[in-house]
Parts: C-alpha cells; sequence; structure tokens
C-alpha cells in the first residue's frame, strides 16, 4: 500500500509544478521575492512605503459553477481568467491596485496538462491586473470529488492610499452613473443558467446567429477585468466617488452597496446595447425582468458614480483603457437607499 494507491499521485504534482512554472514566471513583478517551489509567496513592500497612508485590500472568490461547462468542453484555460478577475475587480473597485495573487485547485485527480491549462488561465489574468502569481496550492481529493472534475478558487491582495479608497461616502444628488461593458455573463448566475440551456456537448456547440458564436463560446467568454480602466480614471486626474462591481445579485444586490443611505441610483436600461445572451436567457427561461437584473450583470461588469463635470472625461478614459463605457443614469436623493430601473 502507498500514497498512489490510495489515490495521489506525488509524482503527477511534481510534473504540474515543472508546467506551470513558465506561466508563473510571465506574471512576476520586481517585488516578488524568490521563486516558485516555497512555502509562502514572499512580496515585498517597499513602494507602498511611498503612500501617506497605505492601506492593504483583499479579495477572494472563486469561478462557481461555471466550470461545469468547461468540463463538458473539456476547455480549461480560460476559467483561470474568471477566477483573477473575481478576486482583483473587487480591489480595483475599491481605489486599490492589486499587488499578488495566489491560486487554489482542489482536483479528483491531478492531471498534470490540465492543471497547466488553468493556471495558464490564471497567469493570463493576472498579467491583465497587473499582479504577480506568487504561489498557489493543486490539491488532490480521491473519493471526495469525481476524477474528472475540480474547483478552482483565489485570493488577491492589493494596496491603496487611505485618500484614494473608493467608499461611496461622498456620492450626492444629481451624479452621473458610468457603466463599463462587461464580456457576457461573467462568472455569476450559472446555476440558473444551466437550468435554461441543456448542458451537452452537442448543444453548448451549436452556433446561434443572434450570439455570432456558439453557445458554449459565449458562455466561456472570461470575465472582464477592470484593472487598467480604473487606473486610467486615475491617471487622468479624475475622482470616482463610488463603485459597485455586478456579480451575484446583480443590479439589485451590488449597486446599493456603493451607496449612502437615502441616495437612489436611477439606471436606464435603454442607455446601453445588453448582450444578446441575456435576452436568450430570458426568452429561453421564461425569467422576468426583475430576476434577470437581480441574478445577472445584463452587460455592465462595473457602475460608477461621478460628479457630472467629470463624466465624459472619465468615460473617455476607459475607452481609452481599451472597454466601452456608457453614461446609464444618475442618482438621487428623493427616494430611499436601492436602485431604480427606468
Amino acid at each position: 500500500m502507498d500514497y498512489k494507491s490510495a489515490g495521489v499521485d506525488v509524482e503527477a504534482g511534481y510534473r504540474s509544478v515543472e508546467l506551470i512554472k513558465g506561466f508563473v514566471e510571465s506574471t512576476k513583478r520586481e517585488e516578488v521575492i524568490g521563486g516558485l517551489g516555497g512555502f509562502s509567496g514572499a512580496f515585498d513592500l517597499k513602494k507602498i512605503k511611498d503612500m501617506e497612508d497605505p492601506v492593504l485590500l483583499s479579495g477572494t472568490d472563486g469561478v462557481g459553477t461555471k466550470i461545469k461547462i468547461a468540463f463538458i468542453l473539456d476547455r480549461h484555460d480560460t476559467v483561470g481568467i474568471d477566477c483573477v478577475a473575481m478576486c482583483v475587480n473587487d480591489i480595483s473597485c475599491s481605489g486599490g491596485e492589486p499587488l499578488f495573487f495566489l491560486d487554489y485547485i482542489a482536483c479528483g485527480k491531478n492531471i498534470p496538462e490540465k492543471i497547466a491549462k488553468i493556471v495558464e488561465g490564471v497567469a493570463a489574468g493576472c498579467k491583465m491586473a497587473g499582479a504577480a502569481l506568487i504561489g498557489g496550492e493543486t490539491a488532490e481529493h480521491p473519493g471526495l470529488m469525481p476524477e474528472d472534475e475540480y474547483d478552482l478558487a483565489g485570493f488577491a491582495v492589493g494596496a491603496a492610499d487611505r485618500k484614494d479608497i473608493i467608499d461611496g461616502s461622498s456620492i450626492k444628488d444629481g451624479d452621473t452613473l458610468i457603466g463599463i461593458a462587461s464580456s457576457g455573463v461573467h462568472s455569476n448566475g450559472f446555476s440558473l443558467v444551466r437550468k435554461v440551456f441543456t448542458m451537452k456537448e452537442e448543444n453548448l456547440n451549436r452556433y446561434y446567429d443572434g450570439l455570432g458564436a456558439s453557445l458554449g463560446d459565449t458562455l466561456l467568454t472570461p470575465t472582464k477585468i477592470y484593472t487598467k480602466a480604473l487606473k486610467s480614471i486615475k491617471t487622468a486626474g479624475y475622482r470616482v466617488k463610488g463603485c459597485s462591481h455586478i456579480t451575484g445579485g446583480g443590479f439589485f444586490e451590488n449597486i446599493p452597496r456603493m451607496l449612502p443611505e437615502g441616495i437612489t441610483a436611477q439606471v436606464k436600461k435603454d442607455s446601453y446595447p445588453v448582450p444578446p445572451i441575456f435576452d436568450m436567457i430570458q426568452k429561453d427561461g421564461g425569467i422576468e425582468e426583475h430576476m434577470m437584473y437581480n441574478t445577472f450583470n445584463m452587460g455592465l461588469g462595473m457602475l460608477l458614480a461621478v460628479d457630472p463635470k467629470d463624466a465624459e472625461g472619465i468615460r473617455a478614459a476607459i475607452e481609452e483603457a481599451g472597454e466601452k463605457a456608457y453614461i446609464v443614469g444618475s442618482v438621487s436623493d428623493k427616494g430611499k437607499k436601492g436602485i431604480e430601473l427606468c
């Protein structure tokens, strides 16, 4: 009897580490100390000493049940981007710069080539965010998970000067709302998506003219990473008053999180294009409009509250960073804390 006969292949673990070394190295920032293989990841914090009042920010999340689609299609190179995005977007949303990231993969069986594909995506996401991938863990769980399945989660740390933290406290009546376009469903609402569509390879590979792609390609489109867009706004000299990362719970749960008491966000539904996948989900699933906006991002991955005089400049800075942005509404103090769709 040995560990391998019990279901844990240590040699496969060593092979996985060898395959991912190049991906990890490609994300390295000058603050990273040492290389892959230590018991902890080390990161030099000298740079944040230049801040007046440095604050560390953190975010942790996973990909959720979106990975079930990756299992069916045997495509594992994009979910890592989703995992990074879900963590670093929260840090950027608070006004911080993501510094480093760690991933955790739990699998039924360690297949080195599959693990390498997952980490390739994680590294790609880290490069988009400007964060270093400084460590991680792959845990083989025989008997706990099916051999061909895995779960993926991550943890990110960032930093901000206290004066630059975005907390929504200065939002006031008349401020403008700017929405930054999503790439589609992102990584939330997939438990509902998987009830709406038949989760078979044949159906996921079917091309739809209305989507301009197969259903599987559309659903596996990685979550947008908004770090560069938020940085572009700051570099251009503008300040964001409030920021909401539209994740699970859609508009109705996430937008109020950035609002002070007594402030209502009024979002105009026809002010931006809603990606066709959401219309398809709604029609095929017979889902009420309120539930759609209470579950999905509906085409806006982030919502910003800004001073009206800065709105066009901020929108231009976002587009300079390669993202699409729209003036989608305003805020009012004539109601209660929450959101109105109009």
